[in-house]
């Protein structure tokens, strides 16, 4: 009886192991089903999210990074600032570069408060927009320009409306009436 004691104890710490590999395989499996059914968030929101993690500085550290085309250094940048992971950090980096998203403070994410879209806001990045046709190009460039303000714009033109396209254009950059004329009259597609 004494021979069997042992081989019975090596075999119930052996089974008491699989049960326990079982149930953290069936855990990671649980999780990752979990995963892959939540919806991931659209581009322009992940931006929104990503940027929300970095610092003054770190936002204007990745934006100079993605600004000279480093796409590897901006996404250890971000790898190292947040200690996200890394497919984490390279999907932010692609969001960021596709979405820019200017620097909101503390304050600013506390409140949360949507601004008029008539009041220009200054982003930390430049804007350039260009239009030509034939052998003429104007370029606008701008920190209160952004892809969406630039499609508003575009919107108002190519429905007609030549003022409030220029319009909205000199109040989102530095350039005259007649300059945002210009400019305008080449955005006919």
């Amino acid at each position: 009886m004494e021979s069997l004691v042992i081989p019975v104890i090596i075999l119930a710490v052996v089974a008491g192991g699989v049960a326990l590999a079982a149930q953290a395989i069936g855990r990671r499996q649980a999780a990752a089903r979990e995963a892959a059914t939540a919806p991931a968030p659209d581009a322009s929101e992940l931006a929104r999210l990503a940027a929300a993690k970095l610092n003054e500085e770190q936002h204007r550290k990745l934006y100079a990074l993605i600004a000279q085309g480093q796409a590897m250094a901006a996404i250890k940048f971000y790898y190292e600032s947040t200690g996200e992971g890394l497919r984490a950090a390279r999907d932010a980096v692609g969001a960021l570069a596709a979405h820019p998203q200017p620097f909101r403070g503390p304050q600013a994410e506390a409140e949360d408060v949507e601004a008029d879209d008539d009041t220009p806001q200054r982003f930390p990045y430049r804007y350039r927009a260009i239009a030509s046709k034939g052998d003429v190009t104007r370029e606008v460039s701008s920190n209160m320009l952004n892809d969406e303000i630039y499609g508003r714009i575009r919107t108002l033109a190519r429905s007609g409306d030549i003022e409030g396209a220029a319009t909205a254009l000199t109040k989102h950059s530095d350039i005259s009436m007649k300059q945002a004329r210009e400019f305008i009259a080449l955005l006919d597609d």
